[in-house]
Parts: C-alpha cells; structure tokens; sequence
C-alpha cells in the first residue's frame, strides 16, 4: 500500500495523479448515475422482500455491501460473478491499514493481499492484451506514453487498479451502513428529512463528519519536522486521528451532536493533493440510496443494535438489522 497513490509524496505523487486526470468528472457521474439508481432500486427491492418474507432484514449484507461492489465493479467492467470473492479479499486486505494489527490479522490481511495481487496483475494484462472502452485500458494507454518501460507502465496500472477497487467494499459499504444506522436511531432527523429531501446532500455530510468510515491514517516522516509545536523525528510513524479532528470544539459547534441541519465540514475525504479521487462517486452513492429510501421505505427501523468489526481505524457494521413498519 505504500506504493499507491494515497502514500506518496510529490513529484512521484504529482505524476501519478495528473495520470488518471479528472476521474468522475461531471460527464463521467452523468454516465454513472443511471445504473446507481438501477442498482438501489434492485437493491431495496431484495431488502423489501427479505422484510416482507422474514420479518427483518440484515441492511449491511443486502444494500451496503452490494452497492458499492456493483458501482466500481461496473465501472471497472468486472465480471459480476467475481464481485463476492474480490469484496471477501478486499475485507481481510485492509487489516494491514489498522492501527494495531494482530498476528493474526496480519496473516489474513498478506493471504488476500497476494490474491489481490495477482488478480489486478492478470486484469492487466488481460486490458493489454484486449483493450476496450474502460478505465484499465485507459490508464494503459496514459502510462504507455509516460513510460518507455512497459514494465513500469503495467506496474503503475495496476497499483491504480488496486487502489481505486480497495476504496468500494470498505470505505463506501461502511459509510452507506453507518448513514442508515444512524438516521434510524434519530427518527426525529429521519422524519424532518423526509419532509425536506433537499436536505439529503447535508445529511450525507453530517454522517461523514459524525462517524467517519476512515478514522485514523499513517504517515512516515520523511524527515524530521515539527509540528504543532511536536517534534517528529525522520522516518518516524505519524498517525492523524481523523475521527478526532471531525469532533474538534473548535470548528464544530457541540460536535458530538449529530445534526443533519449543519453544514459539516470534514476531513473523511482528506484534503489538499490527497483529496480522495472516489468522493464523487462515494457521495453520488449516498445521496442516491438514501433519497430511495426516504420515498420507498419510510417505515423503515432498527431492529437490532449494529455488530461492528473488531478495527479501530477502518470502521465497519457488519450486521444491521432493521424491519418496516
């Protein structure tokens, strides 16, 4: 992971990221937009008959682990039947980016890791070797005129492939789940947005800031520095509390109220030139489940307290109920 774009420094930062241009520009989210709603409304279809059939339904299973896998899989033009092995993978990966990883973790985390790896090496050469209309093969034809290696031409390609598909199963599952656990226990907010739909944009905002899906991140000091007033000594791990600074006194009135009538400024996206690329397609995600929601399942409740994931830094429900009343 240290070799992807999130962890490097300027100019080799600078290069790589001019290299993928604007991402989801506006025409690109048009494009997208189409088949998010297709895929929430099959989604919420499915949770409604699980209700219906069942009495209560696992949200987390059924709508955030789906959707996002559906949008980057879709976008990326994976086979769809790869989508539960890749997001399988994708959640034992991530255990490497935890603030105290166990042993155990670890193995877990190296295990998927090398089958991720050789799955986004294939995919590569599978793009060179048939190269389509897709962002592999774009990539493939940027790098092709950066570099003269082709080598180092595949091996930029796939870190990119890599690090845009690892951002879906997590960080955007998490959000989508944690939006809906807690507009659900603030009925009274879920009520009053029901009322003002215009507000969903806001409330997307406010859960990102309330409860990030991302709440630490690690650097190395690449020399010794300062700051706010600390000294760091060279190749030393930093690790900045996102969750913490999404709570600061200072820039949020009564921060631990969640309050969907704010206009929440946050750091889940990062900032500067490591502003997170899927913040687009990650809010377009949101904004479009949720407003689903509001218009087809406005009973939708609880009906049983999240199961979080043993992390600290990458936060994750894995189970939420809920039933329609």
């Amino acid at each position: 992971m240290s070799r992807t774009l999130p962890a490097l420094n300027p100019p080799h930062h600078t290069r790589v990221r001019r290299s993928l241009g604007n991402m989801f520009d506006r025409k690109c989210m048009v494009d997208i937009k189409d088949a998010i709603e297709e895929s929430v409304d099959q989604l919420l279809d499915r949770l409604a008959e699980k209700m219906c059939a069942d009495g209560e339904a696992d949200f987390s299973a059924l709508v955030s682990e789906e959707l996002p896998m559906n949008a980057i899989g879709g976008w990326l033009q994976l086979p769809p039947a790869d989508y539960p092995y890749l997001r399988a993978l994708a959640h034992d990966q991530v255990f490497t980016q935890e603030l105290l990883p166990s042993t155990s973790q670890l193995a877990l985390s190296d295990a998927a890791t090398g089958q991720l790896e050789a799955y986004f090496r294939e995919l590569v050469q599978e793009r060179r070797r048939v190269p389509g209309n897709d962002p592999v093969s774009g990539w493939l034809r940027t790098w092709d005129g950066l570099e003269s290696d082709r080598e180092a031409a595949d091996e930029a390609v796939y870190l990119l492939a890599l690090l845009v598909f690892l951002a879906a199963p997590e960080t955007t599952s998490t959000m989508l789940s944690t939006m809906v656990w807690l507009l659900l226990k603030h009925p009274r907010q879920f009520g009053w947005l029901r009322a003002h739909p215009e507000h969903v944009p806001d409330a997307v905002e406010e859960v990102l800031r309330y409860d990030s899906p991302n709440h630490i991140i690690s650097r190395v000091a690449p020399e010794e520095t300062t700051l706010a007033g600390v000294r760091i000594e060279k190749d030393r791990m930093v690790h900045l509390m996102i969750g913490a600074a999404n709570h600061d006194p200072k820039h949020h009135l009564d921060p631990g109220a969640f309050d969907i009538r704010r206009k929440a400024a946050h750091l889940s996206f990062s900032s500067g030139i490591h502003y997170c690329l899927g913040a687009p397609l990650a809010r377009l995600e949101a904004t479009t489940l949720l407003t689903g929601l509001l218009g087809r399942l406005p009973g939708l409740k609880l009906s049983g307290s999240p199961v979080w994931a043993p992390r600290v830094g990458f936060r994750r429900i894995t189970e939420l109920r809920v039933v329609e009343s």
